[in-house]
């Protein structure tokens, strides 16, 4: 029986016809030029053309896109419906939020909010982050350790589909209700805002604050790069056989729980990046940012760009962004009504995100243009023989 896997000595084969319809097949030359387009428009364009408060928009905007693209590997091509990303983005950002608070307390200080709640000082565990390189060092290493070993729990024992997505979902809920609960040392439902400084550099100054956009700017270049790269290699081939034919991977003797832990663990990596770079950018966290409905916001962004496409999930998390916060403007409470339509009309008519529009309008077009199949010659009852045993 043929699972539709190409297989090359004892091994998942690379399908060239694949990597072209997920977008990613490109030449070398194409793929350079796509990249140095978008470092133009990010690194020229946008600072030339958007105020001060556009451009931190959009570097909010990209901190999602980030998330979006470890979203795109691990659902897109694991086959894995991560409805709690926001954890990660939050662990990332708490992470963060708590060395800016204690490096603008100064040496040995305590952050304003723990001084009007408490008098107990700052809590131990505060203490290592301190220090700007446990703090980098946990944002890289804690949301990727965390997400192994939820990945290694539930892979192991064969745990996917819906109930995956509603074990993740469960963990975004948990942790946005832990957030709230510690008040003294996470700041609860209010969370961590008023930031002065990061790493030395004053956060009030424009100047800086494009420097932050720059840094997310070239932090989302090379998650793309890596996304891509991951993609076209033996591993994204082994991640796809995965997701649409677990049990034929087993049996070639490769563990699935194993690739797919992997896939998750890198998604958790570029989230937690994100959420350390959406603190400085817009100046708070709380949990109302890395619950439920953002958890779930990241992936309707990636379901309507097109989750099995490299550019689609940027794409559309920006767009979504771009659009909640227009919306919401001027309908501060329809856009989660509209935002929810968007979802179940791509879920329901374009599985394939408006990425893959293109293709659809293609083969629409095939079909209009194919000539219609030519009609049945009239037949000649006199021509039909008599069939044998109808004479008497």
């Amino acid at each position: 029986m043929s699972t539709g896997i190409p297989v090359r000595g004892g091994r998942p084969a690379r399908s060239a016809g694949w990597t072209r319809r997920a977008g990613i097949g490109h030449s070398r030359w194409a793929v350079v030029g796509g990249f140095a387009i978008a470092a133009v428009l990010l690194f020229v364009v946008a600072p030339a053309v958007l105020s001060p408060f556009r451009l931190d928009l959009l570097g909010k905007y990209l901190c999602f896109a980030m998330v979006a693209v470890g979203i795109g590997l691990a659902w897109g091509r694991g086959g894995m419906l991560t409805l709690g990303q926001g954890v990660f983005f939050g662990i990332g950002a708490y992470l963060m939020a708590m060395h800016l608070k204690l490096a603008d307390a100064g040496p040995g200080g305590t952050p304003d909010f723990m001084a009007l709640i408490s008098s107990d000082g700052v809590p131990l565990w505060w203490e290592p982050f301190r220090s700007g390189l446990v703090t980098v060092l946990a944002i890289l290493v804690l949301p990727a350790f965390v997400a192994g070993l939820l990945g290694l729990a539930t892979f192991r024992r064969r745990v996917r589909g819906a109930y995956f997505a509603i074990l993740s979902q469960a963990l975004a809920a948990a942790f946005a209700i832990l957030l709230i609960g510690n008040p003294t040392a996470t700041g609860g439902s209010t969370g961590l805002n008023n930031f002065r400084g990061f790493f030395g550099f004053n956060l009030y100054d424009p100047v800086n604050k494009q420097m932050l956009f720059f840094i997310a700017s070239g932090v989302l270049l090379a998650m793309v790069a890596l996304a891509r790269q991951l993609m076209v290699s033996r591993y994204g081939e082994l991640l796809v056989a995965c997701r649409d034919a677990e049990e034929r991977v087993r049996f070639l003797g490769y563990d699935p729980a194993n690739v797919k832990t992997v896939a998750f663990m890198i998604a958790a990596f570029m989230a937690g990046i994100a959420g350390a770079l959406f603190v400085p950018i817009v100046g708070i966290v709380s949990p109302n940012d890395v619950g439920i409905v953002p958890s779930i916001g990241f992936l309707i962004g990636v379901a309507i760009g097109g989750r099995t496409t490299l550019l689609g999930p940027v794409l559309g998390a920006i767009a979504v962004a771009w659009a909640g916060t227009t919306l919401s403007e001027t309908f501060p409470s329809g856009w989660t009504y509209v935002q929810g339509f968007l979802f179940m009309l791509v879920i329901a008519f374009l599985p394939g995100g408006l990425a893959s529009l293109r293709g659809v309008w293609s083969g629409l077009r095939a079909r209009l243009r194919r000539p219609p199949p030519p009609s049945p010659e009239p037949v000649d009852p006199a021509e039909v023989a008599e069939p044998t045993g109808a004479r008497a």
